[in-house]
């Protein structure tokens, strides 16, 4: 098993255990590895850290939001270039976290400014800079994830990251309540080469999901095109490796293959990361 998506201490939001505490779960579990997330930080320092004596790889990532400036070539050719393997696009400060009414950090401190970003078409201005991230992820071979941005840029997206010469690129979740994507929607990408992300979270968390739509989203845009990641460390959920393991029985309990989903939650989100 292999979880391309858990959040971990320190955090600015609590979390269940720190780094190396993850990371340690992870190897009594016999995972191969974990991409370590934060919102608000580059986690490629902390990755490299907690692994350290450990037999699971630990894989760092940035997210776009505020911290760095959002859709910033700067912050990315810095991160990738620092060993990092994995970038996701806005999300705790997407335009559609901030409709949705979903956390970010300037929820919390409203001392700071509540800008929030987006993609084209939303946002035609930022199309140059998405333009050349794209170019530094394709040079890199690393992992292009969309974010929390909506379908339509998401649908922008994609196949301008394909051109620029990306091969690795992971819808993130799209069914959850950002970006709420369609099986349809998440299908179109997928003919464009990209994955899509189910998660733990979204079982346990997500208002108004059910394990009947997370299988019947599976199973709509082919499990061969899913992967599963517990996107947990929250105090309210599973340990990451048995909120992993329990999506995988989950969604075999709505008939869904059980082999094929632990291809799903490993040999895939494994090939995907790693070089």
């Amino acid at each position: 098993m292999f979880d391309l998506h858990v959040h971990a201490a320190p955090d600015v939001t609590p979390r269940r255990a720190d780094d190396r505490g993850v990371v340690a779960a992870y190897a009594a579990a016999r995972f191969t590895g974990c991409v370590l997330k934060g919102h608000y930080e580059s986690t490629v320092g902390r990755a490299v850290a907690a692994g350290r004596g450990q037999p699971v790889r630990v894989y760092g990532g940035i997210a776009l939001n505020q911290h760095v400036g959002g859709v910033n070539p700067a912050a990315v050719a810095a991160y990738l270039d620092a060993g990092g393997r994995f970038v996701w696009m806005p999300t705790a400060d997407a335009h559609t976290q901030r409709s949705a009414r979903l956390p970010s950090l300037c929820g919390t401190r409203p001392e700071l400014s509540g800008h929030s970003y987006a993609l084209p078409p939303v946002d035609p201005s930022t199309a140059d800079d998405a333009r050349a991230i794209c170019r530094l992820i394709a040079e890199a071979d690393a992992v292009l994830a969309t974010g929390h941005i909506s379908g339509d840029e998401a649908a922008w997206l994609v196949p301008t990251a394909r051109q620029q010469g990306v091969r690795r690129i992971l819808l993130t979740h799209p069914s959850y309540t950002v970006p709420a994507m369609t099986a349809s929607q998440a299908t179109a990408l997928i003919a464009h080469g990209a994955l899509a992300e189910i998660t733990t979270f979204q079982l346990l968390h997500q208002t108004g999901c059910t394990p009947e739509m997370l299988a019947a989203f599976a199973d709509e845009v082919g499990l061969a095109n899913v992967v599963l990641s517990s996107d947990a460390g929250q105090q309210d959920s599973p340990n990451p490796p048995e909120a992993l393991e329990l999506l995988v029985d989950v969604l075999t309990g709505q008939g869904l293959d059980r082999g094929a989903l632990r291809a799903c939650a490993g040999e895939r989100p494994d090939a995907l990361v790693s070089r």
